[in-house]
């Protein structure tokens, strides 16, 4: 069974790939300041188990911490040895999703064409992340999430900013990852928490022009 995607006033994921464990106390903790609810530190990153056992340490309990690049099981168990409750993987594995809805994960793969959709779909994950949105458009992304069922929360990664939400937002796109305009290894907290805050303006006027 899935664990569905939980509700949150912005649904905005931060991705912090390369962060380092001494480093990713200071960061979590600006990005929360300012209102980020989720958080995403990819496994390629620079010992990542470390800085997600430190971002959940971190972080209240709503908010959702978790993995990005997840490939395997052992990379599951892992993940919830450090008590990380976001799965996010770039492909659309049957068993890694299981093992994620075995261990009470929320889950987002990747995908990219109607066939990963639906098939994602079909194991019933938390929710898509279509990617690269960059490639797709928020065109191509309505485009195949007709076929979808309609309660399945849809994400759009790669190439989203503060930018462009507005595109995405009037095609009935409302959740986002956030990575390289939010976060280059060697920022600061501070440079971090300036770029979340625009974001999340940004995101906010995108919501309201939307509902005008």
């Amino acid at each position: 069974m899935s664990v569905p995607f939980p509700p949150m006033k912005r649904p905005l994921v931060a991705i912090l790939r390369g962060v380092k464990p001494e480093e990713a106390g200071g960061i979590v903790s600006a990005l929360i300041e300012v209102g980020m609810t989720a958080i995403e530190i990819p496994l390629n990153s620079p010992d990542p188990f470390r800085s997600i056992e430190i971002a959940v340490r971190r972080a209240p309990a709503d908010t959702l911490i978790g993995a990005g690049t997840v490939l395997t099981n052992a990379d599951v168990d892992r993940l919830h040895e450090v008590g990380g409750r976001l799965l996010v993987s770039p492909n659309v594995d049957v068993d890694v999703l299981a093992r994620g809805h075995a261990r009470s994960m929320v889950t987002m793969p990747g995908v990219f064409s109607p066939t990963e959709a639906l098939l994602a779909a079909k194991v019933r994950a938390s929710s898509l992340k279509f990617f690269p949105a960059s490639v797709l458009g928020a065109a191509g992304i309505t485009a195949i999430r007709a076929v979808l069922p309609p309660d399945l929360m849809i994400a759009a990664v790669g190439g989203v900013s503060d930018k462009n939400f507005a595109d995405y937002v009037k095609a009935g796109i409302h959740a986002f990852g956030i990575g390289g305009s939010l976060y280059k290894p060697g920022m600061t907290p501070a440079e971090i928490a300036r770029r979340a805050k625009a974001t999340i303006e940004a995101y906010d006027r995108a919501m309201q022009g939307a509902s005008d």
